[in-house]
């Protein structure tokens, strides 16, 4: 079911995807495309057919049409109408008002979650919470979270096809300034390297051959070190996206890893 969020720069789109009620564990997941920052829709499988698969395993969900950052290099493009682009903090001001809507309206955990960029969105949000406002927990799909893309040459090494160059740091450096644009707070939009003190239980699932799963290693570590609890797995041979790739095996195994582990959201 569709409709909007009332936001302070405007009306935010969202889905809602009611879980089965044989199945329903009472636990509500707010989830998050991904696209760099500056692409993706609700339409996209990663968004639609992800909430659809997850309502049936159980999860309330619903996927929120953040504002997304100008179009590298054509930043003119889009700046007009009711849900123009625009650069941080905007799609993360989105992000919240619909986590805050979502809360009062439910009784039962509400995690927040996300895939590639809508996972660095998820986190950025948490972090800038006050710790009693944050999420029950989060759910982090092949996401990237710092500023400056780490460079792991064993990690570059395992990367194939088109996403050699698509995704190599150097481009994923320019998607993340275009997020921030000139002058943007990086502290506040990219979580990676900063303080994570209390920050809530969170899934990791990531893809071996991609380039940003180095980002996801060191987010892992520092979140450990911050003493959060965190569950990661790496899919063997997995490819970037893989949620967007609907009835592969890589999907089918992460939406049942996100399945389990929320299911534990219903007792916490």
């Amino acid at each position: 079911m569709g409709g909007t969020v009332a936001g302070p720069h405007g009306p935010v789109p969202v889905r809602r995807y009611a879980a089965r009620r044989e199945t329903n564990t009472g636990t509500t997941l707010v989830w998050l495309h991904g696209g760099g920052f500056f692409r993706g829709t609700l339409d996209l499988p990663e968004a639609h057919v992800v909430a659809g698969a997850l309502a049936d395993r159980g999860l309330d969900v619903v996927t929120v049409g953040y504002r997304l950052a100008p179009l590298p290099g054509l930043p003119a493009v889009g700046r007009r109408g009711s849900h123009s682009r625009r650069h941080h903090p905007v799609p993360n001001d989105d992000v919240r008002a619909v986590l805050e809507v979502v809360r009062r309206q439910t009784d039962g955990p509400v995690l927040l979650g996300g895939a590639s960029a809508g996972a660095c969105l998820a986190a950025a949000v948490t972090r800038a919470l006050p710790v009693a406002a944050r999420p029950s927990g989060l759910v982090l799909a092949y996401g990237f979270f710092h500023a400056r893309s780490p460079r792991d040459p064993a990690v570059l090494r395992t990367v194939r096809g088109h996403r050699r160059l698509t995704h190599h740091p150097t481009l994923l450096d320019r998607a993340n300034r275009n997020h921030v644009g000139r002058g943007g707070d990086t502290v506040a939009a990219f979580p990676g390297g900063q303080d994570l003190a209390d920050f809530p239980r969170t899934l990791m699932v990531d893809a071996e051959r991609d380039t940003m799963r180095a980002s996801g290693d060191r987010f892992a570590d520092e979140l450990r070190g911050a003493g959060a609890e965190i569950e990661r797995h790496v899919l063997p041979g997995a490819r970037h996206a893989f949620l967007n790739r609907p009835g592969s095996p890589d999907s089918d195994r992460a939406l049942d890893l996100v399945a389990d582990w929320t299911a534990g959201s219903s007792r916490v």
